[in-house]
């Protein structure tokens, strides 16, 4: 990979002369994103003021979290434009680097001598560093890192059409994925592998190659159910009596879960008032409603037809990103897009899942809404990235993006 970028950088004479500012392009599939996020990230704001307060006396007032996460936004919003401006190109050169660091912040979070004024688990997990004015969580940084880092590996290589050559790939996923799990966090730790899938064919990986680990996988996971911790089981034992229909753990393991299912029935096809809504999720007692389950909030406010326009906003992020891509003929630029996209796309169909009953509850936030610093401006970079692919043409030279003869 170093001797890539030193190759790049001794044949970048052309580029001088073709600087940042000539790359620059204003019609862009990527201000979909930008369009989006922002409409999600307001959502969010409204959403969560609902779930935290009971009693709407002034309208133009929030409550403390609600007005957090407004001030959290709009910094995101503010660092995902300046992130846009410089080419994507820089970004190659931070993938290492940025990985490292984010590696060292996962092992120090399980190092046990880290006073709990640092890091103090939250529902059983060490996942957050405390700063004081922000708790904050690598792995949702690590995302990003990731994706650069397994884009730059790729970009100028085919070894990985070759199923051998998968195995470098599943190494270098296994590091992050094995610490996050350790905290416990199965929830993010499984975001990892689609997205690692969505760039491998983007890449040009063969589907049958891809399809193998699948399914050997599949038949791998029963035998990883007793190395799973006492509330994982849980888990997955509520969403079997869910699935049968045994309403008697409605009060118990499946709480949370009918809880949210409640909620989100009780707005109908066109949602409840503001103030029922508030005292809706008051009385219902929904844990999380500000957080994991905040889909559920914004059903029960705005309706079936509610719900369905948050999902045709992710849709529309996910276009604009999938134009990005399509547009640019860099494979770094093609992969980091398709990478995030996997991300984001994963988070909100799990979200939803789980907050409607047809997956099991695994602690992952709604991307751009829910309450929660790291997940914001992991969201945002990851809108920023794209933008910057979006708005910037290839810097020469360059490779054309994963054409191989059949």
């Amino acid at each position: 990979m170093i001797l890539d970028d030193l190759a790049f950088m001794v044949k970048g004479t052309t580029s001088a002369r073709f600087g940042v500012l000539d790359s620059l392009r204003a019609l862009t599939p990527a201000w979909l994103c930008l369009f989006s996020a922002a409409c999600l990230s307001l959502l969010g704001v409204y959403a969560i003021d609902l779930a935290e307060r009971p009693e709407a006396q002034d309208i133009l007032a929030l409550s403390a979290p609600a007005m957090k996460q407004a001030i959290i936004v709009s910094g995101a919003i503010a660092m995902t434009l300046l992130v846009a401006v410089p080419h994507y190109r820089f970004s190659v050169y931070l993938a290492l680097p940025a990985m490292l660091l984010m590696l060292a912040l996962l092992v120090f979070l399980l190092l046990p001598m880290v006073p709990s004024s640092i890091v103090s688990p939250r529902n059983g997990t060490r996942g957050w560093i405390n700063l004081n004015f922000f708790l904050f969580q690598p792995s949702e940084i690590a995302k990003i890192a990731y994706v650069l880092l397994i884009a730059r590996y790729l970009r100028y290589r085919d070894k990985h059409r070759k199923f051998w050559g998968l195995v470098p790939l599943g190494l270098i996923t296994a590091i992050p994925v094995g610490l996050i799990t350790i905290q416990p966090d199965l929830g993010t730790a499984a975001l990892f592998i689609p997205s690692l899938f969505a760039m491998l064919l983007a890449a040009g990986a063969r589907i049958r190659h891809l399809a193998i680990i699948v399914v050997v996988a599949a038949l791998a996971a029963p035998a990883s159910y007793p190395m799973l911790r006492p509330h994982q089981k849980q888990r997955l034992v509520a969403m079997w009596r869910q699935i049968e229909g045994d309403t008697t753990t409605a009060r118990d393991i499946n709480f949370q879960s009918y809880a949210a299912q409640t909620l989100t029935g009780a707005g109908g096809l066109t949602g409840t008032s503001d103030a029922q809504t508030r005292s809706l999720v008051r009385y219902n007692r929904l844990p999380e409603a500000h957080n994991d389950m905040i889909f559920a909030v914004i059903v029960s406010r705005f309706g079936m037809l509610g719900g369905l326009a948050v999902a045709g906003l992710y849709l529309l992020w996910m276009i604009g990103a999938a134009g990005s891509a399509a547009m640019t003929r860099d494979p770094f630029a093609r992969l980091v897009v398709v990478g995030v996209s996997a991300f984001i796309a994963t988070q909100a169909i799990i979200n939803i899942g789980m907050t409607i009953g047809i997956f099991p509850i695994v602690g992952i936030t709604l991307p751009f809404v829910s309450y929660g610093g790291s997940s914001i401006i992991a969201c945002w970079l990851m809108t920023a990235l794209v933008l910057s692919v979006g708005v910037h043409r290839p810097l020469p030279p360059y490779r054309n993006s994963f054409e191989f003869d059949q």
